[in-house]
């Protein structure tokens, strides 16, 4: 299984989001810092992470964004170098 596929569905289980997007964008970092180790998952290092989901009412930034980054622990331990989050209420949605 892909870091993508688990890491999206480790997302749902843990937000039950309205909107879930799980970008790879490893391959615009092919060669920094921070990619090789995730070479034995193809490269994927690097994601953009879109989540719209009830349970960030009333959490701020800083609040959401550790939600995710605990939510996807062991995908950092095992060679996620960075994540680049869009993460709103439904009420901050347009």
């Amino acid at each position: 299984m892909s870091r993508q596929t688990r890491m999206t569905d480790t997302l749902a289980r843990a937000f039950a989001p309205l909107s879930l997007a799980v970008e790879d964008d490893s391959a615009r970092h092919a060669g920094h810092r921070g990619h090789e180790g995730g070479a034995g998952q193809g490269g994927e290092t690097h994601f953009n992470v879109t989540i719209v989901t009830d349970r960030f009412t009333g959490m701020n930034r800083v609040a959401r964004a550790r939600a995710v980054n605990e939510a996807l622990a062991d995908e950092f331990a095992g060679g996620l170098h960075a994540l680049s989050l869009t993460l709103r209420a439904p009420a901050e949605v347009a």
